[in-house]
């Protein structure tokens, strides 16, 4: 009889720790009141209101919108991604239909030319090229020479 395994289920599901409100809304939702603390205590009223309502806010979107399923900061991380650098290749098409009939209907272009191969060195060249390293330059060719 095979072995039976337990296989683990509901895996995107976060751990609930305050009622409905999961470890990340949590700690977003402090961080917001954090925030806004600050903004009390560095801020006259109206300008503290001012601070603390969009502040209160985006913790609350933050915290609790879900788009397509996702936390909204993984929707928002993915559209900055996005928007630096689409993955998605626009064809910007520069010629014309029969300009592409013409050029599938030409023949194979020539096969390229073979790679240009330098001629093996001679030995009495490899002699003088070694005696140049080994000599740090001091030593000079007859053909340098002439």
């Amino acid at each position: 009889m095979a072995d039976q395994f337990v296989i683990p289920q509901f895996l995107d599901v976060e751990s609930k720790i305050i009622g409905p409100i999961t470890v990340r809304q949590f700690v977003v939702l402090m961080t917001a009141g954090l925030v806004i603390v600050i903004e009390n205590r560095a801020f006259d009223f109206t300008l503290f209101l001012i601070t603390a309502v969009p502040t209160f806010a985006i913790a609350i979107v933050i915290s609790f919108l879900k788009v397509h399923g996702l936390p909204f900061h993984y929707f928002f991380l993915n559209f900055l991604q996005t928007f630096r650098r689409p993955s998605i290749r626009v064809w910007n098409k520069n010629k014309t239909d029969a300009e592409i009939k013409a050029r599938m209907n030409q023949k194979e272009p020539p096969p390229p030319p073979p790679p240009y191969r330098k001629p093996p060195l001679s030995g009495s060249h490899l002699r003088d090229l070694s005696l140049v390293v080994n000599t740090g330059g001091v030593y000079i060719p007859d053909e340098a020479e002439k």
